[in-house]
Parts: structure tokens; sequence; C-alpha cells
């Protein structure tokens, strides 16, 4: 087997892991951070397929951004720690009978489609492409854009210090 075969099964195999465990575990916390290896495990998988550009979205965006922020969220409440969750298993039978039809409706799209292999294509460095797409004629636009909100958010910052000022010194 070749090295991007067995990585591609790891990854799959984190991903599928962590994404289970973090169905099924109990505490929130450690949900939470199976879903940060299970995204990690995705990125991973968008590299393998030379998608450089949307593994670093992944990256940046939901594990860098959406999951420290709910990580954060749910360690700094104390709620979650207080309560007793109890699950109660509702639709049983229903639920089940969707699961494995959808399973068997996936697993007969599998085994009956025609997969054609063909040859890989070279890898192209997508981000210079897309940048060139995006900003080639319209980077003015952007840094002009850029500038008017670095300067609305140096704004906001220097007006609620002013008004937190005011504030302290009315009390």
């Amino acid at each position: 087997m070749e090295l991007t075969t067995i990585l591609f099964y790891l990854f799959s195999l984190i991903t599928l892991g962590a994404a289970a465990f973090m169905v099924f575990s109990k505490n929130i916390v450690h949900s939470a951070f199976a879903l940060m290896f299970a995204l990690i495990g995705v990125a991973a998988l968008y590299v393998l397929l030379y998608a450089d550009f949307l593994a670093a979205t992944q990256l940046l965006v939901y594990v860098g951004g959406i999951l420290i922020l709910i990580l954060f969220g749910v360690m700094l409440t104390s709620l979650g720690y207080t309560f007793n969750f109890k699950t109660v298993t509702v639709n049983l039978a229903p639920a089940s009978l969707l699961s494995a039809t959808a399973a068997v409706l996936l697993i007969f799209a599998f085994v009956t489609t025609d997969w054609k292999i063909s040859e890989i294509a070279e890898p192209t460095d997508t981000v210079y492409d897309l940048g060139m797409l995006l900003m080639g004629d319209y980077i003015l636009p952007f840094i002009v854009a850029g500038v008017l909100l670095l300067i609305a958010i140096i704004g906001a910052i220097l007006m609620s210090t002013h008004l937190s000022a005011e504030n302290r010194e009315g009390v």
C-alpha cells in the first residue's frame, strides 16, 4: 500500500472514532475535545485531496474559532457541572429503522457505482489561484475596506475605554 492510502485510512479512523466518541460521551467537555479531533481529521483528509485552501479554512474557522469558542463557553459555564443529566431514549424503533434504511441505501450506492479510477492530477497551488481570482482586479477596494474596518475597530475600542472611564469617575 502507498503512504497516501495508509494516511487516508489513519485519518478516516481518527475522524470516525472521534465523532463516535463525541456523540456517545456523557461529558460535554470530552465531547468538545472529541469534536476538535474530528475537525482536525477532516482537515487532514482535505490535505490528502490536495484541497489545501479548504484544509486551512477548516483549521482556522472551525478548529481555531468556533471550537475554541465552544470550549471556552463550556469551561467557563459552571451550570454543566451542577446538573445531573439523564438521557431518555425516545422513539428508538423509528430512529433505528431510519438509520438502517439510510445505511442500506448508502451501501447500495457505493457498491453499484461504476468507480472510474483515473490518474492523479498534478497538485496545484489553489491558494495562489484563488487569491489571484479574487484579488486580481479588486485589490485596491479590498485594502480600502480593510483600512476602514481597522479604523472602525480602533474607534470602538477608544469609545468603550472612554465610556468605561466616565462610568468609573461617576461612581
